[in-house]
């Protein structure tokens, strides 16, 4: 089945599997699906000698819990084309951090998506923290208020932060006019 996710500026159809350990489960010996999947961080760090292939086609991408160290993948940022960081509830801020944290200091380039409980109301920080995808939960939102809630994202035009795409705060970005003073 697939479903419809955030992309690039589009709402697009996404087929990708988002493979998930059991509890108990063991990240050396679970079966990791044919096709375009998100594995685990713990799964990618057990198998990745396996998965490499897969991951430099853009078949397999790695997800992150929140609360995990961005940094266990530093080695691995340009072999990986995809990485998702997950939101377990709204509430829950750890994602936008390690989403800047892999854009600003380890200049990861590749498709960096939100995964988990992502809410339209926060899709607009989500693209300013670096996220390129948003994928929220599977029924959540009807095509209809997926297009409504792309629109939505440009709503803010000027934020007064910066950010990864700001990188200057608002001030610093304003037009002063040439004619003005610089006071000192």
């Amino acid at each position: 089945m697939s479903d419809k996710i955030i992309k690039n500026g589009c709402v697009v159809e996404d087929e990708r599997l988002t493979v998930k350990l059991a509890e108990g489960e063991a990240a050396a010996d679970i079966a990791v699906p044919a096709g375009r999947v998100l594995v685990p961080l713990a799964v990618w760090q057990a198998r990745r000698d396996e998965l490499l292939a897969r991951a430099r086609s853009g078949e397999v991408g790695v997800w992150l819990a929140a609360g995990e160290d961005v940094a266990a993948l530093a080695g691995d940022l340009e072999v990986l084309q995809l990485i998702a960081l997950h939101f377990p509830k709204f509430t829950d801020g750890r994602s936008y951090s390690a989403a800047t944290l892999l854009r600003k200091r380890h200049g990861f380039k590749g498709e960096l998506r939100a995964i988990g409980e992502v809410l339209r109301d926060q899709f607009n920080y989500m693209t300013r923290c670096g996220f390129d995808a948003l994928q929220p939960q599977a029924g959540r939102y009807t095509d209809a208020q997926l297009e409504a809630a792309l629109a939505s994202i440009g709503d803010f035009t000027q934020p007064y932060q910066a950010s990864v795409k700001d990188p200057l705060p608002l001030f610093r970005r304003m037009d002063r006019g040439a004619d003005r003073e610089v006071q000192q």
